[in-house]
């Protein structure tokens, strides 16, 4: 289920299953009898806290009430706004509800062992105000573990952003598929552990909704990855370059040829002005290096059509001499992976940038060099498609809700980084994945999204402490992982 929907998809898939024969209040007794499955596999019989809002999430928390109700958990019911007042689906779910409905107030939290917060789903697109942001800043003192129906309250299902109070869930519970709210930050921190729930609607029906996001997860590439084949040869699996600045300034460089060699890459070689070439010659056994005299050193350099992913921004150094080199390299029309410098060096100049873009080719920008180059204003997932189309490039937009964004609409949202991440030098590693896959044919989108769950995976499994040269050494036991997420996937004996 790595399909993400927007809420108006999720309208959309809700209508198309009631279009096809299943009445609402059948989804809404499904989705009710999810969450309250879910509760009593994890929590023991107390006393509940069941808080109702106006609409449909409501409905689903009178079902939640009804069931355990019957399983003889204590249940008080709080409800937003007036029982006369509910329509639809919901009306008839608090039809069902044979218990009182109080008004909502803190003092409905009065005596709980569990919350469940079923006032406003993932459609809230305005912050919580009176008594439900009381409640919803209540809930949050109690300690109590929280079961959020949908998102939680407060959390905007598109953005994942909180304009006010939300809830902080310990467990929720959503429908069929998830939104990109549960993995942006902050609305991924805010669910908790997220569990999808089946209500029956049919698979059938993202064929005609034809949803542009995806999770960041292994079945989103792993089929797309360039396993070695069993008669396969260096040659055959490509030739990444790593464009390095001056002496001072190779480690960068040297990070993200050793992870592009680690990914798969056939061969990798570090071209870098002669005076870097010692310093880098002697820490780099299994990668070449070649001395290259500016930019035209490196346009004679790259005429060498093997050559086929080029790397360019570590190290570079935020120069004329680096817009130069971009210049040379996006003028092949081969993979190329922009990060750091490369990136900033166009600050001001965007136009020259995106019009030499003619390849594939992906941008790596953290948030300050995002701004550099885009509008950074809105909601992250919003700006990020917004650049990618703009610049023509996939532009993966770091940090602990990486998205990945294609200039044809198509985005991923990546969920396994590790705060270790925030280390020196980690970007590096992570151009350098991407640019080692590209270099093994891997189309640009799906490159993106790979090496930043390799990257994740890697420092994932090493824990505390991790620096980023722990990281390249890390890439096999992720790869490891990758594949025995696909069985059918094999490699050369």
């Amino acid at each position: 289920m790595i399909e993400l929907l927007r809420v108006a998809e999720m309208y959309r898939a809700d209508a198309a299953a009631i279009a096809s024969g299943v009445p609402g209040i059948d989804l809404m007794e499904r989705a009710g009898a999810g969450i309250a499955q879910a509760i009593l596999a994890r929590w023991t019989r107390r006393p509940v806290a069941v808080l109702c809002g106006p609409g449909n999430n409501g409905g689903d928390g009178f079902v939640v009430a009804r069931l355990l109700a019957e399983r003889g958990w204590p249940v008080r019911l709080a409800l937003l706004g007036a029982r006369e007042a509910l329509k639809g689906d919901a009306a008839l779910a608090a039809k069902r509800w044979t218990g009182t409905a109080e008004a909502l107030t803190p003092a409905a939290l009065d005596g709980a062992g569990l919350i469940v917060d079923a006032l406003f789903g993932a459609g809230l697109a305005r912050p919580l105000e009176g008594e439900a942001a009381a409640v919803a800043e209540t809930a949050n003192l109690t300690g109590l573990p929280i079961v959020a129906v949908d998102v939680p309250s407060g959390v905007n299902g598109d953005t994942g952003r909180a304009e006010g109070p939300a809830v902080q869930a310990t467990l929720t519970v959503t429908f069929f598929r998830r939104k990109p709210g549960h993995l942006l930050m902050p609305g991924r921190r805010l669910c908790g552990e997220t569990q999808i729930v089946d209500i029956g609607i049919s698979g059938d029906v993202l064929r005609e909704i034809k949803p542009q996001g995806r999770a960041n997860e292994p079945a989103a590439f792993a089929r797309d990855f360039p396993w070695p084949a069993t008669e396969g040869h260096k040659y055959a699996r490509g030739h990444a370059v790593v464009v390095s600045g001056g002496p001072a300034a190779t480690g960068a460089a040297k990070l993200a040829a050793r992870a592009a060699l680690r990914i798969g890459a056939g061969l990798v070689t570090v071209a870098a002005p002669p005076d870097s070439i010692p310093a880098l010659a002697g820490t780099l056994q299994s990668v070449m290096t070649r001395p290259v005299q500016g930019a035209p050193g490196l346009a004679t350099m790259l005429a060498d059509r093997r050559l086929n992913a080029i790397l360019l921004g570590p190290g570079n150094g935020v120069s004329p001499l680096t817009r130069q080199r971009v210049l040379a390299a996006l003028a092949t029309g081969r993979g190329v992976v922009l990060d750091a410098d490369a990136i900033s060096a166009f600050a001001g100049d965007t136009a020259e940038l995106f019009a030499a873009i003619k390849g594939p080719c992906v941008l790596t920008p953290h948030d300050g060099e995002f701004a550099r180059l885009f509008d950074a204003s809105g909601d992250r997932l919003t700006r990020t498609l917004a650049a990618a189309a703009k610049s023509g490039a996939v532009v993966v937009l770091k940090g602990p809700d990486t998205v990945i964004a294609a200039p044809d609409g198509r985005y991923a949202i990546n969920a396994n980084a590790p705060p270790s991440l925030a280390t020196a030098g980690s970007g590096d590693v992570l151009a350098g994945l991407i640019a080692g896959l590209l270099a093994q044919g891997m189309a640009a989108f799906e490159a993106a999204s790979a090496g930043v769950w390799l990257h994740g995976a890697a420092a994932a499994a090493f824990g505390h402490g991790l620096i980023a040269e722990d990281l390249p050494d890390l890439v096999p036991a992720a790869l490891r992982a990758l594949l025995a997420s696909q069985p059918s996937a094999t490699l050369a004996p």
